[in-house]
């Protein structure tokens, strides 16, 4: 194996044509022995194209890719290439590591079932064990998560920590890329930006390099100033070259600073949120068989205005099946589910099969019965970041991410009061979900979310509810960390402390939602006894949200 000072791969001045101008401009990059680099970026920046190019599987429009000599890698793209005829055993192949590999990774059972009759969830087990069961010098991962369930992810987590081999991956897993990369790659409109840690210290720089921009706007504007009113105390008219400077100076000052890689925020809120009933979402004894397979077994669930719930799971288990039945897409087979009469359930799929064809972002979001670049859509599409040719586009030739993107519009554009959200970050990049959860966070109606990701499990549900082996649903005490333990950070300091801190702000951050949903049920409501009610509801959780503020400000002393 080689010493962590070697350099496995090196790319220099590497540029990457595309049809709307360069992905990758001029770009250096150098991944050493040994060494855990994530890659970041918004949907559509070049990320994949990256891992690709790592990989020796593109090939620059200029600049150079070398690769160490006799370097043995494995590259998993973000949508593996998998016969579709072809069974699991077939798939993971007779190699000793790998058969090992795919019965840890729960794939034993499925060995003689072909790989497109499997779960998303079984499919990218399926996918992952040969690259991970190869001994080579450089593994690359194009989002290893997505689709997996927590106890896979977490497993995975512990394997990439584990391996000799260097790292380089793809993902939207915050708590992944903080336990796992020492190294944080940001493709961002054709340049690299590099930042040293996981996702905290990506942060940190993120906020770090929009103050700069702002202090040297600034510092540009006020220098133009200086230089303007200079000429202008002078004589111009006596020379041609303090006009020159008076015009080069005006010029300055009108410039602004360098465009964003999108247009403004995305802007989720569509207008008011319907009301809810007392009554939104009723289960008792609800079952479900799928081909003489009982998926879901008797579950008894009450969901009121304003919950927030995480479901989590195996894959298979039946997260799927149970957001299809909320939403009225499956009917129970035994057992009774009843809907309030105001409720206007949305599922957001796990797929995106609802975008397939050849109909472009305009079509999709116009529907069939409307006209595509209307004023409304053109406005909707913006909030969005679907501008310019990209509205125009066929949805086949976007990205993972923008599909995601545009699926999560049309969802919400119809306006319901109950979100069910099936995997919802896959592919999506991290600005898009740090824009869904602080919407979720503020958010009226009643949300439902089946997840793999612990980051925005922690910061979107309230309470969280496992589907057992048996298809029975169990709530789990606490918050997801009581489900399926976080990986210890990279280096632990004053463990206990640290743990005590993360649960009193996680507390703090569902007692401030709450109190802000109750406050503004409160406002809506005109009927005088849900207003009493409410009023009453609202005091407490804000005396609760007081007692935890001080808890947290005596561990944080």
């Amino acid at each position: 194996m080689a010493q962590s000072r070697d350099v496995l791969v090196d790319l220099e001045d590497v540029t990457l044509a595309g049809p709307d101008g360069p992905i990758l401009d001029r770009v250096r990059l150098t991944i050493s022995a040994g060494e855990r680099v994530g890659v970041v970026g918004i949907n559509g920046a070049g990320k994949s194209a990256l891992l690709a190019l790592v990989a020796g599987e593109l090939a620059p429009s200029a600049g150079s890719v070398r690769q160490r000599r006799h370097l043995r890698l494995a590259h998993l793209p973000q949508d593996p290439a998998v016969t579709p005829h072809s069974t699991v055993a077939d798939a993971v192949g007779a190699d000793v590591a790998a058969v090992a590999l795919a019965d840890r990774l729960g794939l034993a059972g499925v060995r003689s079932r072909r790989v497109a009759s499997l779960s998303g969830g079984l499919a990218k087990r399926v996918a992952l064990v040969r690259p991970l069961a190869s001994e080579v010098d450089l593994l690359i991962l194009d989002e290893p998560t997505n689709h997996l369930d927590l106890e896979t992810v977490t497993w995975l987590e512990s394997h990439l920590r584990a391996t000799r081999a260097a790292v380089v991956l793809v993902s939207h897993d915050r708590t992944l890329l903080d336990a796992v990369t020492t190294r944080l790659v940001e493709v961002d409109r054709g340049a690299l930006h590099e930042h040293r840690g996981g996702y905290a210290a990506y942060v940190t720089d993120l906020a770090e390099r929009a103050r700069s921009v702002v202090e040297a706007e600034q510092a540009r504007r006020n220098a133009a100033r200086h230089e303007l009113a200079w000429l202008r105390r002078g004589a111009p008219a006596r020379s041609r070259k303090p006009r020159a400077r008076i015009a080069a100076a005006t010029q300055l000052l009108a410039a602004g600073p360098p465009d964003p890689a999108r247009a403004g925020a995305l802007d989720l809120h569509g207008g008011p949120t319907p009301r809810l009933g007392r009554r939104v979402l009723s289960a008792a004894g609800a079952s479900v068989e799928i081909a003489g397979r009982r998926v879901l077994s008797e579950i008894t669930l009450e969901i009121g205005p304003g919950d927030h719930l995480g479901i989590v799971g195996a894959n298979g288990a039946g997260k799927t099946t149970l957001l299809e039945l909320l939403a009225g897409e499956r009917e129970p087979t035994a057992g009774v589910l009843r809907r309030g009469a105001t409720t206007r359930p949305v599922l957001f799929h796990q797929h995106s099969t609802e975008l397939a064809g050849s109909r472009t972002v305009e079509e999709v979001v116009a529907g069939a019965s409307g006209l595509p670049g209307s004023p409304a859509d053109r406005d909707l599409l913006q909030r969005f970041w679907f501008t310019g040719a990209l509205a125009r586009s066929p949805v086949a030739r976007l990205s993972g991410g923008e599909r995601r993107r545009l699926q999560l519009l049309v969802a919400l554009a119809r306006r319901p009061n109950v979100l069910l959200l099936d995997e919802p970050t896959n592919d999506l990049d991290l600005e898009t979900i740090r824009a869904l959860e602080d919407y979720l966070d503020t958010w009226v109606g009643t949300l439902v979310v089946a997840s793999h990701d612990r980051s925005f499990l922690r910061r979107t549900a309230e309470r969280v509810y496992t589907i057992e082996s048996a298809g029975t649903l169990r709530e789990v005490p606490g918050d997801i960390t009581a489900w399926v333990p976080a990986a210890p950070p990279s280096a632990p300091s004053g463990p206990s402390r640290g743990r005590a801190l993360r649960d009193a702000e996680r507390r703090m951050t569902s007692l401030e939602r709450r109190t802000q949903r109750l406050g503004a049920q409160l406002a809506a409501t005109l009927d005088p006894a849900e207003h009493a009610r409410l009023g009453h509801e609202l005091a407490a959780a804000l005396a609760e949200l007081a007692e935890a503020e001080d808890a947290w400000l005596s561990l944080a002393d």
